[in-house]
Parts: structure tokens; sequence; C-alpha cells
């Protein structure tokens, strides 16, 4: 019996990535180099950047990579995602990154997926033009990772709904026009908790203090409360007391997107460690020359390499729909522990510079310290995968 391979160029192309995908990584990248890269420092140290920006970053069309083209979305894949994350890794800004990713990645697919018709045109339109920036509130001071722990409460009065309560962690919470809200409305821990959408000029809503981060600091991080803050029961997304569920397969997409910059991240770490390796002189050589130096680069390439296609694996199964939560779950754990070695060693090879904040590498390691903690602490991820495997 014969076996029939294919010839290489009949075999379909891993990662499908095609000239659409690569104009928009270039797009990106243009933006990230002239945008963003030569303020990041400025802005980490206001702990702010311009608003203004979620409106450039709008007008390449950063926010509706994936979303609805009805409401100006390019109904696109999560492989042009991934060559979003890619061009948005030359920012060197871990804050402002989180920043978009808040918009485009964390809040506006579930308003895609969960919104009606009305709730789209009011909310998720104008997002995605840019013309309003959108938060996430599920972290609460007693539970982050823990959603089921919620304790901020939704009761019903008439046709509305009353909130009362406090969130924590907020990334763009402070300057939101409008807030994705997790509440509980209902007594049961998993079947009592809703989404619902809060515009931020609602009577009864204030921003408490700004958090001062040790890294990710030009994202714009805070407390928000909320003091019998009354909005209409059609501002509910999707189904009643459904919540915890929508938050738990939003998580996939958050994870995965996390991933993914960590892979970029740590390939922008290196060829900065790289370049720097040539110029800087130690005993009469470049310091990449020390076969130590070299040795560890090699492991950090291998391991990098590794992480892409773990992420890739992911982010395949993702976008053909198939269930891919043990994927995303080791890709988020792998990425965002081997990033902090990574940035780590890139940042040493830098000497006492790497130390100061004339070279983004100091601010990279900074900010990546975060990837171990946020969209589910490493912790969690290594129990959701022990369940995983019925370990």
């Amino acid at each position: 019996m014969s076996t029939t391979i294919a010839a290489p160029e009949a075999q379909a192309a891993f990662p499908p990535f095609q000239e659409e995908h690569a104009m928009f990584r270039d797009t990106v990248k243009r933006f990230a180099l002239s945008e963003i890269a030569p303020y990041a420092e400025e802005w980490d140290h206001a702990g702010i950047f311009p608003k203004e920006l979620f409106k450039k970053a709008a007008d390449i069309g950063m926010f509706g990579i994936r979303l609805d083209p009805a409401y100006g979305g390019a109904g696109a894949d999560w492989w042009m995602s991934a060559a979003y994350y890619e061009g948005l890794s030359y920012s060197t800004s871990g804050g402002v990154n989180m920043a978009m990713m808040v918009q485009s990645d964390i809040t506006l697919p579930v308003l895609d997926e969960l919104g009606t018709a009305e709730q789209k045109a009011e909310f998720l339109k104008p997002a995605i033009a840019g013309d309003l920036i959108a938060c996430l509130g599920v972290s609460e001071p007693g539970g982050g990772s823990d959603v089921a722990a919620m304790k901020t409460w939704a009761r019903e009065d008439g046709g509305d709904l009353v909130i009362k309560g406090q969130k924590l962690w907020i990334t763009n919470g402070p300057r939101a026009d409008f807030i994705i809200l997790g509440v509980r409305t209902g007594q049961e821990v998993h079947k009592g908790i809703s989404l619902v959408l809060v515009p931020t000029k609602t009577r009864g809503f204030s921003v408490g203090k700004s958090i001062h981060k040790v890294g990710m600091m030009a994202s714009d991080t805070g407390e928000l409360f909320f003091d019998d803050v009354r909005v209409p029961k059609r501002y509910v997304l999707g189904e009643f007391n459904r919540g915890f569920y929508y938050i738990m397969h939003n998580f996939q997409g958050e994870r995965l997107a996390s991933a993914l910059g960590n892979v970029y991240g740590m390939e922008r770490g290196l060829e900065f460690a790289m370049k720097y390796g040539l110029e800087r002189q130690a005993f009469g050589q470049p310091v990449r020359q020390f076969q130590v130096w070299k040795h560890r680069i090699s492991e950090m390439y291998t391991e990098v390499e590794a992480a892409r296609w773990l992420t890739y694996r992911a982010t395949d199964l993702m976008n053909r729909g198939v269930p891919c939560v043990k994927e995303i779950t080791m890709a988020k754990l792998f990425t965002s522990d081997l990033s902090q070695r990574v940035l780590y060693d890139c940042m040493q090879i830098f000497g006492g510079f790497g130390y100061s904040t004339e070279y983004p590498i100091g601010r990279m390691w900074r900010d990546a310290r975060l990837h171990t903690i946020g969209a589910g602490s490493s912790e969690i991820m290594k129990e959701i995968l022990a369940k995983q495997f019925k370990i």
C-alpha cells in the first residue's frame, strides 16, 4: 500500500498569514513606532497617555478587527488579531498596549457577541470608531480571579436596575465612557451574575483613586464606585443571570490575546538585546560574544519559538471555533512565566543602563510582570489545567 504525500506547494500554509495580514501588521507597526514609542517614557512618568490616541488607533482599524462590519468592524479572523499584536509590540509600552487591548479584545467582542441591535448602535459603533472608551468591570477588592465572589449588587426597581458596589483594578476605568459591568442579580453563586452596560455619566457613578503600579504605568487603572446607579434593564447584555458564564467565555479571548502579546514582546526584547549586545564592549569584545551570552541567547530563542507555536496552536483552534480552554490556558501560563525570565535576561545584557529609563528594556521588563497576574494568575491557570487533565 502506498501513501500519497502532497507536494509542498499544495500543503496549507501555517500560520495562514496572507498579504492582508502583513499589510495590517505593518500599518499597526508604523503607528506604534510613530505614535507611541517616542512618548512611552514620558507617558510612564505621567501615569497616563493622551485620550486622543484612542481615536488615532480607531482610524487604522485597531478596535473592530473581528467585529461586525455593520457597526464598523472588519469581520476578520484571529490571525488578523495576531498580526495586530505583533505590530503593536513595537510600541515598547505595555501600559498603552494594555489600554488598547481592553478596547479591542476585552470589552468590544463581548458587546459584539451579546448586544442587541440597539445596544450595538448606541455603544459598539462609536467605540469601534474611537469616539467612546470602554472598560470591563469585574474585579473587586475581595476578588479578582474569583469571579463567583462578586459582591456588587443590582436590584430590580420597575424597569430599571439599581447598582451598588465597588470595582478595583479596572484598566481604562477612570476615563471610560461606558462600562460592561458584572453585577450580582441573584443569590446563586454562578447563576446569579449578570452583565450590564453602564454609561459613566450616570448619576451615582464615581471614580476613586488612580492606582500607581510597578509596571504598565501608562495605563489608566483605578477603582470605581456605584452608589445607587440606575440604568434601564434594556442595558442588560445577553441573558439575565448568565453573566458568570459570559465572563468565563470572554476570558479565553483575553488570555489568547495576552499570550500573543507575550510572544511578540519577548521577540522585541531579544531584538534590543542582540543589538545592544554588539554595541556594548567589555574586556575587549562585544558582550554578546561571551560564551555565557551566546548560550543564554540561544536558549531564549529556542524557548520563545516553542512559546510561539504553542500560542499559534491555540490561535488556530480558537479561530476555527474548536473548544480550546486547555490550549489557551497552557499558552497563557507558559508565555507569561517565560516572559519574566526572557526579559530579565535581555535587561541584564544592558548592565546598569538596563536599570535606567534611558532604554526601553527596563520598562518592558517591569510591564511583563503583570502577565502572571492579569487575565487570571499563573496559579489559576494551573488550577484550570489540573481540572483539564483530571489530576
